[in-house]
């Protein structure tokens, strides 16, 4: 669930390898079949990732915390709390912050008696201290406006606490509740980009739309948190912005970047 920000290589691409002209049909928010998947590529995809992410995902608090609690609110909050610390800060960075928060205020309702003073003491030192209070002002509207119950479903989540963006909203909803449905940060447009040779800018609307939409089809139905944690994951360790270490990568098969790469240095 790290997530530094990243870019794209700014290696130039050869003709060869840029993407195809966009026929009159492609609509803005839609994904033409050369960058999509197949049935049989989602499943063989999920399969291949969720297998390596069994075996070589990093052992960290609020993975082991949103594994082993029981009850849904606990879980929600734990995983909130490690998103919105994750933000613009390295995983490295955040592992201690997180244990010492997590000590001090386990539950939701333990943070929504804390005064802002507080937090702004336990933040002290991770910057964008705005992320701190709108996490404590979401705990506040939580217990006094909710019953104490973090909304269930992302759609919520995003609607209802300050704060929570489409990301955020999808990794708590997905990690702690199961919801069927994708992320995108930084490390997934890039796997994602790779994986199909999408070249084109993604702060853009129209490919912002499109990406989430390839993400939310390819999420596993069955492990939709697991399937998000290991997109995450891959391009935090292995499809990383410079110097990717495609040799360890589970889906190189399933990889167009790679491949057009590897044929160019071949001829």
């Amino acid at each position: 669930m790290g997530r530094p920000v990243v870019r794209h290589s700014s290696r130039k691409i050869p003709k060869r390898e840029q993407k195809p002209p966009t026929t009159k049909s492609d609509s803005p928010g839609t994904i033409p079949p050369y960058h999509s998947f197949t049935h049989l590529e989602a499943e063989s995809l999920r399969k291949d990732l969720l297998a390596w992410y069994d075996r070589c995902k990093r052992d960290l608090p609020w993975r082991r915390l949103a594994s082993s609690e029981s009850d849904p609110d606990r879980r929600a909050y734990s995983v909130w709390v490690s998103e919105v610390m994750l933000q613009q800060t390295q995983v490295s960075t955040v592992i201690d912050y997180y244990n010492k928060w997590m000590k001090t205020w386990p539950t939701i309702q333990d943070l929504a008696k804390a005064s802002l003073e507080e937090v702004n003491e336990k933040w002290s030192g991770l910057g964008y201290y705005s992320r701190g209070r709108r996490l404590h002002e979401g705990a506040g509207k939580v217990v006094l406006e909710l019953e104490g119950q973090i909304p269930r479903t992302a759609e919520d989540l995003q609607r209802l606490l300050p704060g929570v963006g489409r990301y955020t909203a999808g990794a708590i909803a997905s990690i702690s509740y199961g919801q069927v449905t994708g992320v995108v940060d930084g490390n997934v447009i890039r796997v994602l980009s790779r994986l199909r040779c999408i070249g084109a800018d993604f702060t853009t609307p129209a490919v912002s739309d499109a990406l989430w939409s390839l993400a939310n089809c390819l999420v596993d139905p069955l492990r939709p948190g697991d399937f998000n944690q290991a997109m995450m994951e891959l391009g935090a360790t292995v499809c990383t912005p410079k110097k990717a270490l495609c040799s360890d990568c589970p889906l190189q098969n399933q990889c167009r970047a790679y491949r057009r790469v590897s044929c160019v240095m071949v001829t």
